[in-house]
């Protein structure tokens, strides 16, 4: 969601949009309830009316936004390409990031990525936030798999790979300043995606422009 879609929501959910990029630019650890307050434009007591659980639970809904977003952008991805398919869904995924880092540089990663690493072993609960955020995610793409002729039974796991590649690839693009692990993994994993549907199965499953 860009900032100007942010302004579209109410209080409680700018709060939500801004502590999700203030985690995946500067991780849970530097983002405090201030720093949300300033970036959302609201008054930090009304920080505290919305989130009695305090910087916690503020964390663990905006890791739960983030999923739940990177979910529902699949349908658009899918509406993106004229034929789909799993390379050109992942395609799309990645595109995503190589956009971003051309049009604002390499300062933000994945909100959900940022705070397992920052708050798996210190916080059940933003653990368990971030799980669940990584299923919101996997299972639209898993369906949409399938809906492209995939068997059910890879779906998932080709759904992990994708998903467990981006974030890597994510990482290493930040690390070195350039995209070329985000478009390394997108052209060397195409063909395998591809190479998972049945084309059998695969007529009467492009179903998304229908």
């Amino acid at each position: 969601m860009a900032a100007a879609e942010a302004s579209r929501y109410g209080a409680r959910e700018r709060m939500v949009f801004s502590a999700a990029q203030l985690i995946r630019r500067d991780g849970v650890a530097a983002t405090g309830m201030r720093e949300v307050a300033v970036h959302a434009h609201a008054p930090r007591g009304s920080l505290q009316h919305y989130f009695p659980g305090g910087k916690e639970q503020l964390v663990n809904e905006a890791v739960g936004w983030a999923g739940r977003y990177a979910g529902k952008r699949v349908d658009r991805f899918l509406a993106a390409l004229s034929e789909p398919t799993p390379s050109g869904l992942f395609g799309e995924m990645v595109r995503q990031w190589t956009d971003e880092y051309a049009a604002i540089g390499f300062a933000g990663g994945c909100p959900v990525a940022a705070a397992t690493v920052d708050c798996a072993e210190t916080s059940a609960a933003t653990r368990e936030a971030a799980s669940a955020a990584f299923a919101d995610w996997s299972g639209p793409v898993a369906r949409a798999l399938t809906g492209m002729g995939v068997p059910q039974e890879r779906a998932g796991a080709l759904a992990t790979l994708m998903i467990s590649a981006l974030e890597g690839a994510i990482l290493m693009a930040r690390a070195e300043r350039d995209v070329r692990a985000l478009t390394t993994v997108a052209r060397e994993l195409g063909p395998l995606l591809d190479a998972a549907v049945r084309p059998s199965e695969a007529q009467g499953h492009h179903s998304y422009h229908q």
